[in-house]
């Protein structure tokens, strides 16, 4: 029996992230998706206008015109359906690994959001019928590769038309199978496309911007766990929390900026191993009348310490705009052209521009690049015994030197190497794709926005950033277990002994690969946000 945990209904405007991220990573149960009745009086009206110009024998392009280039070549309505078909049929070209489960369905959600506002002029059944293939889980197998994001992504969305039409393979119950097959087993009938209903479905920028919300949303989580890295980090090296005080921040008030500061110093609120400016001046020397005292210990931390505010607070800001501009797009008639019911007008445009999209992707690419960065030099400092703070070298188990284990252990020195090279591939993909625009299609498609690539390269650098937090947070847990998780701050113990109860104490050198992915699933699902957020004040609580 299948298990209904919440709904989303589309109205083609009031779509958010949060809802993407619930329909494609259900947890539970199945998120029910329908559509708004406005929406469907919307469509039909459409229709009408759509039948009635293509009754009138103009030329409407893409309906009864060629596509592309081909749009000065006009057909007669006789063959305006079969049209549609050939359309998709000829994009059926994709290449490259495909797309996984949770972008698929973000995709088909995103499409069928788009079509219901009601200017693409496809029947409400259309939509419905790609929601009916959502809600069985039937998804259409989508190679990643073949995009342009513009005009829209024609190859990739073919996949999912296809599907629709009964044509090739989809992922259904765990298992690759024939879509017809999966089609008669859940009672539903191929669709049938009329004018233009083929063109609406392909030509647009929902799988763009699939891995565009899905990578905002995991990019949220990434900036709380960096902030929970850095509070660590300051424990673990015995560092100042002064460098996180309100009078710094409001004074260079980026609101990120800010948040990012207000949360570490939250996270390390009753801290025993930190300490502050005002404590450094209490225990020194004082210089009296010499001309130079050497300090016990410096007055600044390192910049992976006292910068990480300035860090990761552009990524706090820059998914301020980003989740504002992908919010726009898949509330948006991202395809061409557009019917305007009220005014019974036709126009042709170029709503299947990525642009807004691919920019956003590019400079989220580089500020989360940069927060991988700031993991890795933080985890240097905490792992090498030339800068951590008397922890022993590469966090190995205390042991004396004339005991049998002394020598044989390295740690986290493996780890380590694994976040560097992780973290250079990360750097290595946050170059922008957008400037890399080709001209195609018989230099029709002069000017694109390459926005797939963008986002996807999102997913990738994310996914990169999110193991190099994970392998921090597992040495700043053992760095705690050195230093004895007792003095830590609460909120950090919470956090510790959530680690702890997914990857024990490295007593000994051993595989810590299942390690490192139970915690960034522990990241990915928001669970390490949830529980160490509870015991925030209310103001410090990220939402999620």
């Amino acid at each position: 029996m299948e298990i209904f945990v919440d709904n989303v209904c589309l109205d083609g405007e009031t779509l958010t992230v949060q809802d993407v991220v619930r329909v494609s990573r259900p947890s539970g149960g199945t998120v029910a998706v329908d559509i708004a009745e406005p929406s469907i009086a919307a469509m039909k009206e459409a229709v009408v206008l759509k039948r009635e110009l293509i009754d009138a024998r103009i030329p409407i392009y893409g309906v009864t015109t060629g596509f592309g280039d081909s749009c000065a070549r006009q057909i007669a309505p006789a063959k305006a359906a079969e049209l549609q078909r050939n359309l998709i049929l000829y994009h059926l070209n994709g290449v490259g690994t495909t797309a996984a489960p949770d972008v698929t369905r973000a995709t088909m959600l995103i499409r069928a959001n788009c079509l219901v506002r009601g200017p693409s002029a496809v029947r409400p059944e259309v939509a419905a019928t790609l929601l009916r293939h959502l809600q069985a889980d039937m998804l259409p197998l989508i190679p990643e590769q073949g995009s342009l994001g513009a005009s829209g992504d024609l190859v990739p969305l073919c996949y999912v038309a296809a599907a629709l039409l009964g044509e090739g393979d989809v992922l259904h119950e765990g298992r690759t199978r024939p879509v017809l097959d999966a089609l008669r087993e859940a009672g539903i009938a191929p669709l049938t496309l009329e004018p233009k209903e083929g063109l609406a479905l392909i030509n647009g920028t929902s799988f763009t911007s699939a891995f565009a919300a899905l990578a905002v949303a995991d990019a949220w989580e990434l900036a709380f766990a960096a902030d929970l890295a850095s509070a660590m980090t300051c424990e673990a090296l015995l560092g100042n929390t002064s460098h996180f005080s309100p009078f710094i921040h409001h004074n260079k008030p980026h609101p990120g900026q800010v948040a990012s500061a207000e949360l570490i110093s939250s996270l390390l609120d009753g801290s025993q191993l930190t300490t502050s400016y005002q404590e450094i001046l209490g225990h020194r020397i004082p210089i009296g009348e010499r001309t130079f005292l050497g300090l016990s210990q410096p007055i600044q931390d390192k910049y992976s310490v006292r910068c990480a505010p300035h860090v990761i607070g552009v990524l706090r800001d820059c998914l301020e705009w980003a989740e504002r501009w992908v919010t726009v797009e898949i509330n948006s008639s991202t395809d061409n052209p557009l019917f305007d019911a009220g005014e019974g007008a036709l126009h042709h445009g170029g709503n299947f521009y990525a642009g807004h999209v691919g920019h956003a992707m590019d400079s989220l690419k580089v500020a989360v690049a940069s927060v991988a960065d700031l993991l890795d030099r933080q985890m240097e400092l905490v792992v090498d015994e030339k800068f951590n703070s008397g922890l022993t070298p590469n966090l190995i188990p205390r042991v004396e030197d004339d005991q049998w284990e002394a020598g044989l252990h390295h740690g986290f020195k493996g780890m380590q190497i694994a976040a560097s090279a992780v973290t250079a591939e990360a750097l290595k993909h946050s170059s922008p794709a957008t400037v890399f625009s080709r001209s195609t299609e018989a230099h029709n498609q002069d000017k694109v926005s390459m926005g797939t690539i963008a986002a996807r390269d999102a997913r990738t650098i994310i996914e990169c950033t999110r193991n190099v937090a994970a392998i921090h947070l597992l040495a700043l847990a053992q760095a705690l277990d050195l230093r004895g998780p007792g003095l830590a701050s609460p909120a950090v113990r919470t956090a510790y002994e959530l680690i702890r109860a997914h990857a024990p104490f490295v007593a000994a050198d051993r595989r810590m690969d299942r390690d490192i992915h139970a915690v960034a699933e522990l990241i990915k699902t928001g669970a390490l946000r949830r529980i160490v957020s509870e015991g925030l004040p209310a103001g410090e609580r990220v939402p999620g």
